[in-house]
């Protein structure tokens, strides 16, 4: 079971990278067909940019969790650092604990394996750090996604 799991994180990732490349040569990503076809269990939706998510990933109930959970973390994070691949949201570790933050991270890899996570717990226990980095063009999706205000 679990050498078929990751044969689907392989298949997304490489479906992602399909992707990339294409947004990356700055041709029309829509005139393209792909060369090889995505799973046809995948349904996929994508944002202005070219990110595409796997909708089927969570189960109804995951889904309706990751939401509940993803809702907390956007409410309780204290402060919004743009980094130079992404961004870090920051959490005061006694309203949102490091384990939801990997169980977050977990569920949204599942339907986001083009994400790269980073969570950190710093300033000896008194700051939780969840952030989220990945490929060329990653942070108008993170911005659009995670409600990031303008500056």
């Amino acid at each position: 079971m679990t050498r078929n799991r990751f044969a689907h994180i392989a298949k997304a990732a490489a479906w992602s990278t399909l992707v990339f490349a294409t947004a990356a040569s700055g041709k029309n990503a829509e005139a393209q067909q792909p060369a090889v076809s995505p799973d046809p269990q995948q349904v996929t939706t994508a944002s202005a940019t070219t990110f595409h998510c796997n909708m089927n990933a969570l189960s109804a109930a995951e889904r309706r969790s990751h939401e509940e959970l993803t809702h907390k973390l956007i409410a309780m994070r204290t402060q919004i650092v743009e980094t130079e691949k992404g961004y870090e949201f920051q959490f005061d570790p006694t309203a949102v604990s490091i384990g939801e933050l990997a169980t977050w991270a977990v569920a949204e890899s599942k339907c986001c394996p083009f994400f790269d996570f980073h969570i950190d717990l710093e300033q000896r226990g008194t700051l939780a750090c969840l952030r989220l980095t990945g490929g060329p063009s990653i942070k108008p999706f993170i911005r659009e996604e995670f409600r990031v205000p303008p500056r």
